[in-house]
């Protein structure tokens, strides 16, 4: 964080400073919660959770280096007492911000906000220097604390936000006032919550709203393949830029194309020039993620080979997505576990398919959380795609949900052994332990409560002896 004195904080925060000798002492470290994290001129966040309070922590974090504690209650060690806790790390992530020279970018979408924001990062900062949220940390608090970790050398500052309902968007939008904005689609995920596409396109587009006007510099980023996202250009007025693989959109890819191992290669057509990209990632859903992280680097200045040169090297930032390993004996375990809705199960399933080509195919599938009525028939359809695709063998992991899965398959023609279904992780590792065979391409995904990145764990510590590679 750029230094601030505890007084400016507490000013601030709207907070009370108790037990703090001298006011004008800086945090010079980074501001976190976890008491794990806490280095030599850190402020640590105290927040009361249902398991454990913060509060507690406060002699050890300050023992281990941290100048203050921000909290809801005086702990016997330097702090800032307020009212909410929440609140005050929120005020504080703007008032920095808006000390920041950087760049805010803030991106939102149904499906690939944390790919999308990975590349975006990677891109970026092979330019200057970039701040970006990491894993998916895209909450009221994870927000905050990634602006918090910027610096005076910062440019670009980039923020994955995400939503559970309307105004949620608009909230974090507030706290961390972006300049340029990107919409990646409008899906089903959290379909249950919102009560259907529209509301989610609603919360959805409340970032380009809050985005400044076209004279004052600010961009909404477009998905033009996306009508409910390209509607959103009548809600800003800042420069709308469009991306995706129409003819009408400003970047866009063409001769999109696969190689033998599934990686993503296209020629990129920008306003400044055209430059061809092959990815290092897995699957063609990467394309639309790649042209998007192309529309925003171009709006700050990167030419087309620059561009296609950072997104040609860009890898996987975030575990359990799309995470390819390659065993000794030649299985290859795609992780893609950390969460899972109706669109991103369909384009890891085309991954696999790409990936597997003349080898043998499994799809270990489990529950896509928060579909609310659509349930039925989304895991129904995910069950149907995986026949179409030829996917070898379908397990499906889990209750009710595993069950629709599988009985999709079932009715797609997948009789016999081609499909089954299991009743737990450690059901589905029995079974591929058992079954697998030098070559075969495995893909593990679900929602995350489901925790089937145990499977792939569990694959690649004892599947194969000898040591596993990455690729």
């Amino acid at each position: 964080m750029i230094a601030l004195s505890l007084a400016e904080i507490a000013a601030v925060v709207g907070g009370q400073t108790y037990d703090i000798p001298d006011p004008a002492v800086q945090v010079t470290g980074p501001v976190v919660r976890d008491s794990r994290e806490v280095e030599s001129g850190s402020l640590f966040v105290a927040f009361a959770g249902e398991r454990v309070d913060g509060h507690d922590f406060a002699a050890a974090v300050v023992e281990a280096g941290a100048v203050a504690v921000l909290g809801s209650r005086p702990v016997g060690v330097p702090a800032i007492v307020v009212d909410d806790v929440q609140t005050a790390l929120g005020a504080l992530a703007r008032h920095v911000v808006e000390r920041l020279g950087a760049t805010l970018v803030a991106l939102t979408g149904s499906a690939g906000k944390t790919s999308t924001k990975d590349l975006i990062a990677q891109v970026l900062r092979s330019k200057a220097p970039t701040v970006f949220t990491p894993g998916s940390l895209n909450n009221e608090i994870g927000l905050p604390l990634t602006a918090l970790s910027a610096t005076e050398e910062t440019k670009f500052l980039v923020l994955e936000m995400g939503a559970r309902g309307i105004g949620h968007i608009r909230y974090l939008a507030d706290l961390t006032p972006p300049k340029v904005g990107l919409v990646l689609n409008v899906g089903t995920a959290h379909i249950g919550e919102f009560g259907g596409r529209e509301q989610i396109a609603q919360a959805k587009g409340e970032l380009v709203e809050s985005l400044p006007p076209a004279e004052a510099g600010g961009a909404a980023i477009l998905n033009a393949d996306d009508p409910l996202v390209r509607a959103m250009a009548s809600r800003t007025k800042a420069r709308v830029i469009l991306f995706g693989e129409s003819d009408e959109a400003d970047v866009r890819a063409e001769n999109v194309r696969l190689t033998d191992g599934g990686q993503p290669s296209f020629s990129l057509h920008t306003p400044s020039g055209c430059s061809d990209v092959t990815m290092r990632l897995y699957g063609e859903h990467h394309v639309s993620n790649a042209l998007a992280a192309a529309a925003v680097a171009h709006e700050l200045g990167m030419s087309a080979d620059e561009i296609a040169r950072a997104l040609s090297e860009a890898g996987s930032l975030s575990r359990w997505r799309m995470e390819v390993t390659e065993r000794p004996d030649g299985v290859t375990v795609v992780n893609d576990a950390y969460n899972a809705n109706p669109e991103s199960m369909r384009a890891a399933l085309r991954a696999l398919a790409a990936m597997g080509k003349g080898r043998r195919t499994w799809a270990v599938l489990g529950k896509m959380a928060e579909l609310g009525d659509e349930a039925l028939a989304e895991h129904d359809a995910v069950g149907r795609l995986a026949v179409r695709l030829n996917v070898g063998k379908l397990v499906a992991v889990g209750g009710r949900e595993a069950s629709w899965l599988q009985l999709g398959a079932y009715n797609e023609g997948s009789w016999g052994e081609e499909s089954v279904h299991v009743s737990d992780a450690q059901a589905a590792v029995d079974l591929l332990r058992s079954e697998l065979r030098p070559g075969d391409v495995v893909l593990v995904k679900a929602s995350r409560s489901v925790g089937l990145e145990s499977v792939a764990q569990a694959l690649l510590e004892t599947g194969a002896e000898g040591e596993v590679v990455a690729r």
